[in-house]
Protein backbone atom coordinates (compact mmCIF):
# COMPACT_ATOMS: atom_id res chain seq x y z
CA UNK A 1 0.00 0.00 0.00
CA UNK A 2 1.32 3.68 -0.92
CA UNK A 3 1.06 6.15 1.85
CA UNK A 4 4.36 8.03 0.70
CA UNK A 5 3.55 11.68 0.33
CA UNK A 6 6.71 12.39 -0.01
CA UNK A 7 7.05 15.88 -1.92
CA UNK A 8 3.10 16.93 -1.46
CA UNK A 9 2.75 19.78 0.79
CA UNK A 10 -0.27 19.89 3.56
CA UNK A 11 -2.06 23.05 4.95
CA UNK A 12 -3.42 21.30 8.76
CA UNK A 13 -6.30 23.53 10.27
CA UNK A 14 -5.97 23.63 14.23
CA UNK A 15 -2.64 21.89 14.42
CA UNK A 16 -2.21 22.94 17.68
CA UNK A 17 -3.32 20.51 19.70
CA UNK A 18 -5.91 17.14 19.48
CA UNK A 19 -6.69 15.79 16.30
CA UNK A 20 -5.15 18.34 13.95
CA UNK A 21 -1.80 18.21 15.53
CA UNK A 22 -1.88 14.30 15.89
CA UNK A 23 -2.71 14.76 11.86
CA UNK A 24 0.48 16.99 11.19
CA UNK A 25 2.30 14.19 12.84
CA UNK A 26 1.01 11.55 10.93
CA UNK A 27 1.28 13.68 6.98
CA UNK A 28 4.84 14.53 7.95
CA UNK A 29 5.51 10.87 9.13
CA UNK A 30 4.48 9.98 5.70
CA UNK A 31 6.77 12.39 4.21
CA UNK A 32 4.39 15.57 3.60
CA UNK A 33 5.59 19.11 3.88
CA UNK A 34 3.16 20.35 6.71
CA UNK A 35 1.67 24.01 7.21
CA UNK A 36 0.59 23.98 10.65
CA UNK A 37 -2.47 26.29 10.99
CA UNK A 38 -3.52 27.86 14.39
CA UNK A 39 -3.86 30.72 16.57
CA UNK A 40 -0.99 30.69 18.75
CA UNK A 41 2.13 31.07 17.74
CA UNK A 42 3.94 29.70 20.96
CA UNK A 43 2.14 26.29 20.50
CA UNK A 44 2.28 25.70 16.97
CA UNK A 45 5.83 26.86 17.37
CA UNK A 46 6.13 23.64 19.55
CA UNK A 47 4.18 21.54 17.30
CA UNK A 48 6.43 22.40 14.30
CA UNK A 49 9.58 21.89 15.88
CA UNK A 50 8.67 18.36 16.56
CA UNK A 51 7.09 17.47 13.66
CA UNK A 52 9.26 14.54 11.92
CA UNK A 53 11.14 15.00 8.88
CA UNK A 54 12.19 11.36 7.14
CA UNK A 55 12.02 12.91 3.67
CA UNK A 56 14.02 16.32 4.73
CA UNK A 57 10.84 18.56 4.42
CA UNK A 58 11.08 22.16 6.01
CA UNK A 59 7.88 22.11 7.85
CA UNK A 60 6.25 25.67 8.27
CA UNK A 61 3.84 27.48 11.33
CA UNK A 62 0.73 29.43 10.13
CA UNK A 63 -0.48 31.49 13.14
CA UNK A 64 -3.65 33.14 11.96
CA UNK A 65 -7.36 33.09 13.13
CA UNK A 66 -10.00 30.99 11.45
CA UNK A 67 -12.28 33.81 12.97
CA UNK A 68 -10.40 36.58 10.45
CA UNK A 69 -11.23 35.87 7.28
CA UNK A 70 -8.66 38.75 5.73
CA UNK A 71 -5.87 37.08 7.83
CA UNK A 72 -6.29 33.92 7.41
CA UNK A 73 -6.44 34.05 3.50
CA UNK A 74 -3.67 36.32 3.60
CA UNK A 75 -1.87 33.77 5.42
CA UNK A 76 -2.37 31.15 3.22
CA UNK A 77 -1.82 33.05 0.16
CA UNK A 78 1.66 33.83 1.72
CA UNK A 79 2.67 30.66 3.02
CA UNK A 80 2.01 29.18 -0.59
CA UNK A 81 4.49 31.81 -2.21
CA UNK A 82 7.13 30.14 -0.01
CA UNK A 83 6.31 26.36 -0.01
CA UNK A 84 4.25 25.93 -3.21
CA UNK A 85 1.10 24.63 -4.11
CA UNK A 86 -0.45 22.83 -1.12
CA UNK A 87 -1.70 19.59 -2.11
CA UNK A 88 -3.74 18.17 0.98
CA UNK A 89 -6.20 20.53 2.79
CA UNK A 90 -7.33 19.34 6.30
CA UNK A 91 -10.23 20.91 7.88
CA UNK A 92 -10.32 20.81 11.09
CA UNK A 93 -12.54 23.78 13.30
CA UNK A 94 -13.29 23.57 16.93
CA UNK A 95 -17.04 22.39 17.05
CA UNK A 96 -19.53 25.12 18.25
CA UNK A 97 -20.83 24.95 21.80
CA UNK A 98 -23.21 22.51 23.05
CA UNK A 99 -26.48 22.73 24.05
CA UNK A 100 -30.07 21.80 22.65
CA UNK A 101 -31.24 23.55 19.42
CA UNK A 102 -34.11 24.78 20.41
CA UNK A 103 -32.70 27.42 22.68
CA UNK A 104 -29.92 27.92 20.51
CA UNK A 105 -30.09 31.69 18.82
CA UNK A 106 -30.07 32.49 14.69
CA UNK A 107 -26.69 33.89 15.54
CA UNK A 108 -25.37 30.64 17.57
CA UNK A 109 -26.49 28.87 13.91
CA UNK A 110 -24.85 31.99 11.71
CA UNK A 111 -21.18 31.59 13.89
CA UNK A 112 -21.10 27.79 13.18
CA UNK A 113 -21.92 28.38 9.56
CA UNK A 114 -19.18 31.10 8.97
CA UNK A 115 -16.76 29.01 11.34
CA UNK A 116 -17.08 25.61 9.44
CA UNK A 117 -18.47 25.79 6.15
CA UNK A 118 -17.50 29.56 4.69
CA UNK A 119 -13.70 28.78 6.60
CA UNK A 120 -14.11 25.54 4.06
CA UNK A 121 -15.37 26.97 1.39
CA UNK A 122 -12.42 29.42 0.90
CA UNK A 123 -9.68 27.66 1.48
CA UNK A 124 -10.78 25.27 -0.83
CA UNK A 125 -11.17 28.18 -3.53
CA UNK A 126 -7.79 29.55 -2.58
CA UNK A 127 -6.05 26.18 -2.71
CA UNK A 128 -8.05 23.70 -5.44
CA UNK A 129 -6.50 25.75 -8.25
CA UNK A 130 -2.87 24.77 -7.25
CA UNK A 131 -4.00 21.50 -6.54
CA UNK A 132 -5.31 20.90 -10.48
CA UNK A 133 -2.36 22.36 -11.94
CA UNK A 134 0.22 20.12 -9.54
CA UNK A 135 -2.45 16.98 -10.63
CA UNK A 136 -2.65 15.75 -7.16
CA UNK A 137 -5.23 17.56 -4.85
CA UNK A 138 -7.02 15.65 -1.74
CA UNK A 139 -9.44 17.78 0.83
CA UNK A 140 -10.29 16.01 3.76
CA UNK A 141 -12.64 17.74 6.33
CA UNK A 142 -12.64 15.85 10.07
CA UNK A 143 -16.22 16.25 11.21
CA UNK A 144 -17.62 14.52 13.21
CA UNK A 145 -20.22 11.28 13.78
CA UNK A 146 -23.31 13.24 13.79
CA UNK A 147 -23.25 13.38 10.05
CA UNK A 148 -24.96 9.85 10.68
CA UNK A 149 -26.64 9.94 13.38
CA UNK A 150 -27.02 12.98 15.82
CA UNK A 151 -25.42 13.66 18.94
CA UNK A 152 -28.08 14.51 22.41
CA UNK A 153 -27.24 18.09 23.49
CA UNK A 154 -25.32 19.47 20.53
CA UNK A 155 -27.94 20.79 18.43
CA UNK A 156 -25.74 23.24 16.36
CA UNK A 157 -23.03 21.20 15.94
CA UNK A 158 -25.36 18.47 14.86
CA UNK A 159 -26.79 20.65 12.05
CA UNK A 160 -23.80 22.35 10.75
CA UNK A 161 -21.72 19.48 10.60
CA UNK A 162 -24.91 17.47 8.34
CA UNK A 163 -24.11 20.77 5.79
CA UNK A 164 -20.76 20.26 5.98
CA UNK A 165 -21.08 16.27 4.89
CA UNK A 166 -23.34 17.72 2.12
CA UNK A 167 -20.82 20.28 0.92
CA UNK A 168 -18.14 17.85 0.50
CA UNK A 169 -20.30 15.37 -1.04
CA UNK A 170 -21.01 18.11 -3.90
CA UNK A 171 -17.95 18.86 -4.29
CA UNK A 172 -16.41 15.61 -4.41
CA UNK A 173 -18.77 15.85 -7.89
CA UNK A 174 -17.56 18.45 -8.86
CA UNK A 175 -13.98 18.43 -8.38
CA UNK A 176 -13.61 14.34 -9.68
CA UNK A 177 -12.60 14.90 -13.23
CA UNK A 178 -9.77 16.74 -11.81
CA UNK A 179 -8.72 13.82 -9.87
CA UNK A 180 -9.31 15.68 -6.82
CA UNK A 181 -11.03 13.58 -4.04
CA UNK A 182 -13.04 15.33 -1.17
CA UNK A 183 -14.09 13.20 2.09
CA UNK A 184 -15.07 13.28 5.86
CA UNK A 185 -13.57 11.79 8.66
CA UNK A 186 -15.95 11.03 11.15
CA UNK A 187 -14.65 11.05 14.87
CA UNK A 188 -16.13 9.72 17.65
CA UNK A 189 -15.58 10.28 21.31
CA UNK A 190 -11.73 11.10 21.43
CA UNK A 191 -9.84 12.17 23.95
CA UNK A 192 -9.15 15.53 23.31
CA UNK A 193 -10.04 18.98 25.31
CA UNK A 194 -13.69 19.25 23.75
CA UNK A 195 -14.53 15.36 24.82
CA UNK A 196 -13.22 16.42 28.41
CA UNK A 197 -15.54 19.69 28.41
CA UNK A 198 -18.21 17.84 27.10
CA UNK A 199 -17.57 15.47 30.18
CA UNK A 200 -17.78 18.09 32.22
CA UNK A 201 -21.00 19.55 31.47
CA UNK A 202 -22.83 16.21 31.59
CA UNK A 203 -21.16 15.82 35.20
CA UNK A 204 -22.54 19.37 36.44
CA UNK A 205 -25.65 18.54 34.70
CA UNK A 206 -25.98 14.92 35.62
CA UNK A 207 -25.14 15.32 39.28
CA UNK A 208 -23.20 12.36 39.05
CA UNK A 209 -19.43 11.71 39.62
CA UNK A 210 -16.89 11.76 36.48
CA UNK A 211 -15.99 8.06 36.60
CA UNK A 212 -20.27 7.57 36.26
CA UNK A 213 -20.16 10.12 33.16
CA UNK A 214 -17.15 7.91 31.37
CA UNK A 215 -18.59 4.73 32.23
CA UNK A 216 -21.82 5.66 30.61
CA UNK A 217 -20.13 7.02 27.69
CA UNK A 218 -17.24 4.24 27.12
CA UNK A 219 -20.59 1.68 27.31
CA UNK A 220 -21.99 2.66 24.70
CA UNK A 221 -19.05 2.01 22.69
CA UNK A 222 -18.26 -1.62 21.32
CA UNK A 223 -14.67 -1.58 21.22
CA UNK A 224 -15.21 -0.41 24.92
CA UNK A 225 -12.87 2.91 25.40
CA UNK A 226 -12.43 6.38 24.12
CA UNK A 227 -10.15 7.09 20.67
CA UNK A 228 -6.73 8.43 20.84
CA UNK A 229 -6.20 11.52 18.47
CA UNK A 230 -3.35 9.30 16.43
CA UNK A 231 -5.87 6.96 15.17
CA UNK A 232 -8.17 9.78 13.89
CA UNK A 233 -4.81 10.86 11.99
CA UNK A 234 -4.27 7.33 10.67
CA UNK A 235 -7.57 7.55 8.91
CA UNK A 236 -6.74 11.20 7.60
CA UNK A 237 -3.26 9.81 6.42
CA UNK A 238 -4.83 7.19 4.57
CA UNK A 239 -7.14 9.24 2.91
CA UNK A 240 -4.23 11.95 1.86
CA UNK A 241 -1.90 8.98 0.21
CA UNK A 242 -1.83 7.64 -3.19
CA UNK A 243 -3.33 4.42 -2.28
CA UNK A 244 -6.90 6.41 -1.51
CA UNK A 245 -6.77 7.72 -4.87
CA UNK A 246 -10.69 6.13 -5.75
CA UNK A 247 -12.19 6.88 -2.66
CA UNK A 248 -14.00 10.25 -3.15
CA UNK A 249 -17.36 11.89 -1.94
CA UNK A 250 -17.53 9.18 1.47
CA UNK A 251 -17.13 9.79 5.03
CA UNK A 252 -15.86 7.61 7.32
CA UNK A 253 -16.18 6.73 10.82
CA UNK A 254 -13.85 6.21 12.95
CA UNK A 255 -15.89 5.52 16.20
CA UNK A 256 -15.16 1.97 17.56
CA UNK A 257 -18.45 0.56 16.49
CA UNK A 258 -20.30 3.44 18.25
CA UNK A 259 -22.73 4.96 15.57
CA UNK A 260 -25.77 2.51 14.65
CA UNK A 261 -26.40 3.81 11.19
CA UNK A 262 -25.52 1.56 8.72
CA UNK A 263 -24.78 3.78 6.19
Amino acid sequence: MNLDITGKTALVCGASKGIGRATAIELAMNGATVVALARSADLLRTVVAGLPTPSGAKHHALAVDLGNETEYLTGVHNVVDIVGPIHILVNNTAGPAAGPLRKSSVADLMQAFENHILVAQRLMSALVPHMERAGYGRVINIVSTSVKQPIEGLGVSNTIRGAMASWAKTLATELGHAGITVNNVLPGATMTERLEAIIDRNVASSGRSRDEVVSSMVSEIPLGRFAQPEEIAAAVAFLASPAAGYISGTSILVDGGRTKALS
